[in-house]
């Protein structure tokens, strides 16, 4: 009888471990592969792919016709995600909640239960796209933030666990509300989907004109089968099992993830330029920021090197701008201080 697959979620360490260095390789040729159906992108998915690994929120921020919705559904299409398991909607301030967690079933509440039918909302995805995510009202808002912070939603007053792992998000612009600071804090890295015609004018005519000859005879050669969900998954598993994990150096000391990946003279630098952004620049890191961009260094480090964090990885840090001036003023700032002017 054939050995019973292993779930991601119960996988152990050196499993994982044998499989690491083939999961690395087929994560790459995706986010490699799927750049080459855009035009000057590259830096997006790749931030996409180090976001889907850490199972970290990703904000998609530009004008319209920027490619940011292009972005996320090639990358579903690529990753073999099925309808079930993916959800996307465009918020405004008037979408109600059963739009997104589903409505009440009418039945069981004759019967006093508030239950929502949840299939094919929000709460049954593992991957999700909310565009114009600033855009929804308060109910909304927390509806959502619980779904982030705490991967569940109630249903007749009891939590009940989400699937969702990756979450990307889009808008046109920033807000400056109070009231949205929260849902901002979550996602740790915000990118900028820039115009590329000024620059790329030709080489985007091409493009687009193929993209709409693919789309209009219903083809996708982007899904090539590199990678599938699964494996973004379970390369989750296998670093978060690394961050966990304390070993001894031999001299009855214990040494952790930070010992084992992040140089000394990197971390140092690391801690340098958040001082320098927090008070030059007035960039806002919370505490909880701050760990959550840790772990999307040693991704990056991981995906891009295989494993310990360098000088490079530290080009993250361009995108904490929470303000679309502080974005823009980030993306030239971070490679100063890095030296590479």
């Amino acid at each position: 009888m054939a050995k019973a697959q292993t779930k991601v979620e119960d996988a152990n360490l050196p499993d994982l471990q044998a499989e690491a260095e083939n999961l690395r390789r087929k994560i790459n040729r995706f986010r490699t592969s799927l750049g080459r159906f855009f035009v000057q992108k590259q830096d997006i998915i790749d931030l996409m792919v180090v976001a889907a690994v850490a199972q970290e929120p990703l904000l998609l921020v530009g004008d319209p016709g920027t490619a940011k919705s292009d972005l996320v559904l090639k990358f579903k299409d690529a990753l073999g995600v099925s309808d079930q398991d993916y959800f996307e909607y465009m918020l405004t301030r008037f979408t109600e909640p059963s739009e997104i967690i589903g409505a009440i079933d009418i039945a069981k509440l004759r019967d006093g239960a508030y239950i929502r039918r949840k299939q094919g909302k929000l709460p049954t995805a593992r991957i999700a796209f909310l565009d114009e995510i600033f855009k929804s009202n308060s109910a909304i808002l927390n509806i959502l933030l619980t779904i982030i912070n705490e991967k569940k939603f109630y249903q007749d007053g009891a939590p009940e666990a989400v699937p969702l792992r990756i979450l990307f998000a889009a808008t046109n612009e920033l807000p400056e509300q109070g009231e949205l600071a929260a849902l901002k804090d979550r996602f740790v890295l915000k990118v900028m989907s820039q115009s590329v015609s000024d620059a790329h004018f030709q080489e985007l005519i091409d493009s687009g004109l193929q993209n709409e000859a693919h789309r209009n005879l219903n083809q996708k050669p982007w899904i090539e089968g590199h990678c599938t969900l699964d494996d973004f998954l379970k390369a989750n598993r296998y670093l978060t099992l690394l961050f966990s994990r304390r070993q001894g150096d031999g001299r009855g000391e214990e040494q952790n993830d930070r010992h084992l990946f992040f140089p000394d003279v990197v971390f140092r630098e690391f801690q340098r330029l958040v001082k320098t952004l927090v008070r030059d620049d007035g960039i806002f890191i919370s505490d909880r920021k701050l760990v959550k961009l840790y772990k999307l260094l040693r991704v990056r480090a991981w995906l891009l090197s295989g494993g310990t964090v360098s000088m490079d990885d530290l080009r993250l840090l361009a995108y904490l701008g929470e303000t679309m001036q502080q974005i823009e003023h980030l993306q030239h700032k971070v490679p100063d201080l890095l030296g590479d002017a």
